[in-house]
C-alpha cells in the first residue's frame, strides 16, 4: 500500500429532526457547501450516498422517502476529484464491503444501490437524473475542503437545471458553524468546545430506519456498474489481516456497538489507555463510513451508567471537523504557522523503518505492525508512534499523516490531520512540542506485562517482562534464552532516545516557539 502525498446556506431551511433546531444548508451561508435510457415515475429522487452508508438515521434517505415518489439510491466512484479526501488502500477495502452491505439492506426495502464510476460526480448525477427523469437529488453533507468545493458546484448546477438539490446534516452531532465561541469565532481548545456542545445534546435523536412499506421503487431501474468494477479490493492478497479483524457491514456495525455497550463502556475511562485490553470501542471505521452515526451512538450510550467519557470521544470527532472546516489550509500546513519553518529531517531509511515496525523500540514497532495487519491502531499507541516519528526521528508530521491515511480503515481526513498536528505540537489543542513521549517508559506504564508487544512482535515473545520494552539492555544470556539476536531477529534501536530528545528540543528552541 503506497502512501498518498499530503503536500501540497441552502435554498431551503428545515427543522433538524435530531436536534430540534433550525439548520441552514451551508451553501447559503456565504461559504461553500455543499448510460442508456430509463424512464421512471414522476418526482423520483436520487439519494447520493457518500460516507453515510446506512439506512437508519439517514436524513437524505428519509427526506427522499417522505416525497412519496420513487427513490433511487446511488453511489458515484470518483476518487480523482476527491483530492486529499480520496480513500487510501485500507479504506478502499472497507468501502467495497460497506457498499455491498448497504445494497443488501436497501434491497430489503425494495430498493437497490446504483453504482456509477465517473471522473466527475457532478456529471454522473446530472446524467443519471436525465436517464431517470428525477426531479431531486438529496445527499448528506461532508466537511472536507475538496468535497465542499465539489458539492458547491453540484448544488448550483443541479438547481440551475431545475432540480431540487438538498443536503442534510448526518455525520456529526453539530455542524461546524453551530458550535462557536461567544465572540462568534471557532474554538481551538477542546474543553470549552465540549462544554458548549454538551449543553445542547439533549435534543439529539436519530432518525428511525425506514421500512419496506415506506419506500417506493422506480418502475424500471437504471443501469448499474458491478461492484468489482470500482477496483476497490487489492490486486494482491495483503488484506487477510483486515478480513480477520473486521466485519465491515451494517450487521457488523450493530454488533460492534452492542458489544461495546455490553462489555466496554462502563469501564472505558479506566481501560482505554491500555493497548493490550479491549477497553476502547473500535467503532471508528464504522463511524468513518457512516455505517453508524454519532447520533445513534449517543442515543445508545445514554442507556449506560457513566457514558460521558466515551461521549467526549464523539465530540472530538466534531471538534476535528470544526478545525478542518474553519481552517482548510491544515490539510497541508500546520495550524500554528510558527511550525512552517520547523527543520524536519529527510531520512527515507528511518521513515521506512518506522513504517515497517523496525525501529528497535518494541511499543512503537508493535503499534506499526498492528496497523499494517489490521488497518487500525490503539489510540494511546497512535500518540506514541506519532511522537516517535516527529520528535525522536524529527520527520515531518505529514509523512505520518500520509501513511496513516493509506493504512487505516478509519482514515478520516479531519481526525487524522488533527491527531498528527496535535502530537507534533503544531495544531489545535496541541500537546506542547516539548512533551516528548519516552517509548520505553510508556511501554512499561501501559503494557507492563508485555501482552501487546508479544501479540504483535512474536520474535520478542520469550523475553521476560523486565526486558520486553528494552531488549537492548537485556543481558546476553537472557537474549539467548529468548532466541533474540539484536540486529538479526530484532533490530537495534535506530536512535538513542535521550540524544534525540535533546536534539528535538534544541531545534524547537531555535524555531523561537518556546513559551
Amino acid at each position: 500500500m503506497a502512501p498518498i502525498a499530503y503536500l501540497g446556506a441552502p435554498p431551503f431551511q428545515r427543522i433538524d429532526v435530531r436536534k430540534g433546531r433550525k439548520n441552514t444548508d451551508e451553501a447559503n451561508r456565504g461559504s461553500s457547501m455543499e448510460p442508456g435510457s430509463c424512464a421512471v415515475s414522476k418526482d423520483a429522487t436520487l439519494v447520493w450516498f457518500r460516507r453515510d452508508l446506512r439506512i437508519a438515521d439517514n436524513p437524505a434517505l428519509a427526506e427522499a422517502i417522505a416525497r412519496n415518489g420513487p427513490v433511487i439510491p446511488v453511489y458515484v466512484h470518483s476518487p480523482e476529484e476527491e483530492g486529499t479526501s480520496a480513500p487510501g488502500a485500507a479504506s478502499r477495502w472497507w468501502l467495497h464491503h460497506a457498499l455491498e452491505s448497504l445494497d443488501q439492506q436497501l434491497r430489503q426495502l425494495g430498493l437497490r444501490l446504483i453504482l456509477r464510476t465517473a471522473d466527475s460526480a457532478t456529471a454522473a448525477l446530472h446524467e443519471l437524473a436525465g436517464e431517470t427523469r428525477a426531479t431531486a437529488v438529496f445527499w448528506n453533507r461532508r466537511y472536507e475542503p475538496d468535497i465542499i468545493a465539489r458539492d458547491t458546484v453540484l448544488k448550483r448546477t443541479l438547481s440551475g437545471a431545475g432540480l431540487s438539490a438538498r443536503s442534510f446534516a448526518a455525520a456529526v452531532l453539530f455542524e461546524p458553524w453551530q458550535i462557536m465561541t461567544g465572540a462568534g469565532t471557532p474554538y481551538r481548545v477542546f474543553t470549552p468546545f465540549w462544554k458548549s456542545l454538551s449543553s445542547g445534546m439533549d435534543g439529539i435523536q436519530p432518525v428511525p430506519a425506514p421500512t419496506c412499506t415506506d419506500a417506493k421503487a422506480p418502475q424500471e431501474w437504471p443501469d448499474s456498474a458491478p461492484l468489482n468494477e470500482l477496483g476497490l479490493l487489492p490486486t494482491i492478497a495483503w488484506d487477510g489481516g483486515l478480513q480477520e479483524a473486521w466485519t465491515p457491514t451494517l450487521i457488523g456495525a450493530d454488533a460492534a456497538l452492542n458489544g461495546f455497550l455490553a462489555d466496554g463502556i462502563d469501564g472505558y475511562n479506566e481501560r482505554r489507555d491500555f493497548p493490550w485490553d479491549t477497553g476502547t470501542s473500535a467503532l471508528s471505521p464504522f463511524l468513518h463510513f457512516g455505517q453508524l452515526s454519532p447520533a445513534q451512538c449517543l442515543a445508545a450510550a445514554r442507556c449506560r451508567a457513566n457514558p460521558e467519557p466515551w461521549i467526549r470521544q464523539l465530540a472530538w470527532r466534531d471538534f476535528a471537523s470544526s478545525i478542518l472546516y474553519h481552517n482548510p489550509n491544515t490539510v497541508a500546513h500546520p495550524l500554528n504557522p510558527k511550525f512552517a519553518d520547523m527543520p524536519w529531517h529527510s531520512d527515507p531509511q528511518a521513515l521506512r523503518a518506522w513504517q515497517r515496525g523496525l525501529t528497535g523500540f518494541p511499543i512503537v514497532d508493535a503499534g506499526m505492525r498492528q496497523l499494517w495487519q489490521t488497518g487500525w491502531m490503539h489510540n494511546r499507541v497512535r500518540m506514541l508512534v506519532g511522537s516517535f516519528l516527529t520528535k525522536d526521528l524529527m520527520l515531518d508530521w505529514r509523512h505520518g499523516a500520509a501513511w496513516f491515511h493509506d493504512t487505516l480503515v478509519d482514515a478520516d481526513l479531519a481526525n487524522n490531520l488533527m491527531g498528527w498536528q496535535w502530537v507534533a505540537g503544531c495544531g489545535a489543542d496541541a500537546a506542547p512540542f516539548f512533551r516528548i513521549f519516552n517509548p520505553t517508559t510508556q511501554g512499561k506504564k501501559f503494557d507492563g506485562d508485555g501482552h501487546y508487544v508479544r501479540r504483535w512482535l512474536p520474535e520478542l515473545a520469550k523475553l521476560p517482562n523486565r526486558w520486553i520494552h528494552q531488549p537492548w539492555s537485556a543481558p546476553v544470556e537472557i537474549l539467548r534464552q529468548a532466541d533474540v539476536t539484536l540486529g538479526l531477529t530484532y533490530p537495534h534501536p535506530i536512535v538513542d532516545h535521550a540524544t534525540a530528545r535533546k536534539a528535538a528540543l534544541d531545534a524547537y528552541r531555535e524555531l523561537g516557539t518556546q513559551e
